[in-house]
């Protein structure tokens, strides 16, 4: 066979195959969102001069608040000041000030910025990011957050994860929020604008939320329980049905993805 033959034949088929599309979720996912929180409303307890209320556990009561006023604006219950004054004036109360509207906020812009100067990264973030990049050649990253597409970029800028991804959804921007599929498919569709996505997963900490909502969607679901979460027994049944992945950390929900996507 002459060289020029040999140069025009076609390349392999793997060759041409589309990369593959690893998105992820933000808060306890990539940032270390629960720690943030923990070391921002203790200072902040400190600069008010709150006492210990006994039998209160703080971290607790502030993501109980978290979770409950942050779904209601989700939902529509709640504009997004609206869901962070709710969570002050509810913190507060339990330790004994009473806050307004105006109070409210302020109070919370006061301990956002302790909250904002907490922010870290998990330690396997750029571990995991490497292993992928080596072993699916060509892989491209995302964003998926139910947020303010604004305030979560703030945060990807802030930890020097901004130039990473090819594209950030965030369900403020979007009107709809995980773990509807429409979020997922929304996400897919902005990548092939830019070229055909290959087999597509999604990383993300919560099991409902993230690694069911992605599957429903098609996507391959990765449930990140670091803190080794004991799941409802019949969404534990409904990802198992969805073929969803479970990992302690990143580097291994990474392994797990170049076994299935490479």
């Amino acid at each position: 066979m002459s060289a020029s033959s040999a140069a025009a034949e076609p390349a392999p088929a793997e060759a041409h195959r589309p990369a593959p599309v690893v998105l992820f979720d933000l808060d306890d996912t990539l940032m270390a969102h629960r720690e943030a929180v923990r070391l921002g409303i203790e200072q902040h307890m400190r600069i008010r001069a709150y006492d210990a209320v006994a039998g209160l556990d703080v971290p607790a009561l502030w993501h109980e608040l978290e979770e409950r006023h942050y779904h209601a604006y989700l939902a529509g219950e709640l504009t997004f000041e609206g869901q962070r004054r709710a969570r002050a004036r509810d913190f507060a109360l339990a330790h004994g000030e009473s806050l307004g509207g105006p109070a409210a906020g302020a109070w919370f812009d006061e301990y956002f910025a302790h909250y904002r100067s907490s922010w870290s990264l998990h330690s396997d973030v750029a571990s995991s990011f490497a292993a992928l990049e080596a072993g699916l050649p060509g892989v491209r990253f995302g964003v998926i957050t139910n947020g303010e597409l604004d305030f979560q970029l703030a945060k990807l800028d802030r930890l020097g994860l901004a130039e990473r991804f090819e594209h950030v959804i965030a369900s403020g921007a979007l009107g709809v929020a995980k773990p509807d599929p429409a979020i997922f498919r929304a996400a897919v569709e902005r990548f092939a604008e830019t070229g055909p996505p290959g087999p597509v997963a999604y990383v993300g900490d919560r099991l409902r939320t993230d690694a069911i909502g992605a599957a429903e969607a098609g996507l391959l679901g990765v449930w990140l329980n670091r803190v080794d979460t004991t799941p409802d027994p019949a969404e534990a049944a409904l990802a198992r049905e969805l073929g969803v992945l479970e990992a302690t950390t990143l580097d291994e929900a990474s392994v797990l993805l170049i076994e299935r996507l490479g």
